[in-house]
């Protein structure tokens, strides 16, 4: 296998962001693999690909990557909020409701705090 250009691999994100806003996530995450095991520390790269995953409705991947970005940046509040709901879509609706508080706490954007569901149990 030859080695590509690091040129290539920002080529790629961006043509996998256009994918996934063109509705074709599997595209997306085709042309991820490759920049994500070029670069494998990029976080915004396994962002975009957890995003993917989530579209395709491939679900354990999808988390699996949102909580790999959690690791890294605790503070995402968009990574929390997204792996709250890949954990509502998987039926696993307290732990997605801990990460849309978290995302919510982070970030008090609307759709985080609706979701969040501050003063319910």
């Amino acid at each position: 296998m030859s080695e590509q250009a690091p040129e290539t691999h920002v080529i790629d994100f961006r043509s996998a962001e256009q994918l996934l806003a063109a509705q074709d996530p599997r595209g997306a995450i085709k042309l991820l693999d490759s920049v994500i095991t070029a670069h494998p520390e990029n976080t915004a790269a396994r962002l975009l690909r957890a995003r993917a995953f989530f579209a395709a409705a491939q679900l354990r991947p999808a988390e699996l990557e949102f909580q790999l970005v959690i690791e890294r940046e605790p503070d995402n509040a968009f990574a929390h909020f997204a792996l709250g709901r890949t954990l509502q879509r998987a039926a696993r609706p307290a732990e997605a409701l801990r990460h849309f508080r978290l995302a919510a706490a982070l970030d008090p954007r609307p759709d985080f705090v609706e979701a969040a569901r501050f003063g319910e149990k």
